[in-house]
């Protein structure tokens, strides 16, 4: 079977790469494009707050008989969504803490 022979061959090419990834000159995790992972966590959470805003806002305006029922019910839609996305990564951030607090030393 030529399976061994393909996964030698995957294995020196990602090899390679990672070689010519490491010879490469002014990327290091400090200076990558757009920032670093705290200001990235920073700017989605933000984002996220904002998007629940819109939605209560919007929500408020219908009430008042100010808002479009189609806007309304977008930008609803579009809080609910952030909302899940936030739980659920909430949710794996906690498991991957319990994974690691119950790692043997």
């Amino acid at each position: 079977m030529a399976i061994p022979a393909a996964a030698a061959a995957a294995y020196q090419a990602v090899s390679q790469m990672g070689a010519a990834t490491a010879a490469s000159p002014g990327i290091t995790p400090a200076n990558i494009p757009g920032g670093n992972f705290s200001d990235f966590l920073s700017d989605a959470v933000k984002d996220s707050i904002n998007t629940i805003r819109a939605g209560e806002q919007a929500a408020t305006a219908q009430v008042q008989g100010k808002a479009n029922l189609v806007d309304v019910v977008n930008s609803v839609n579009a809080a609910e969504i952030t909302l899940d996305t936030v739980v659920a990564v909430r949710d794996k951030v906690v498991q991957a803490y319990q994974s690691i607090m119950n790692m043997p030393i």
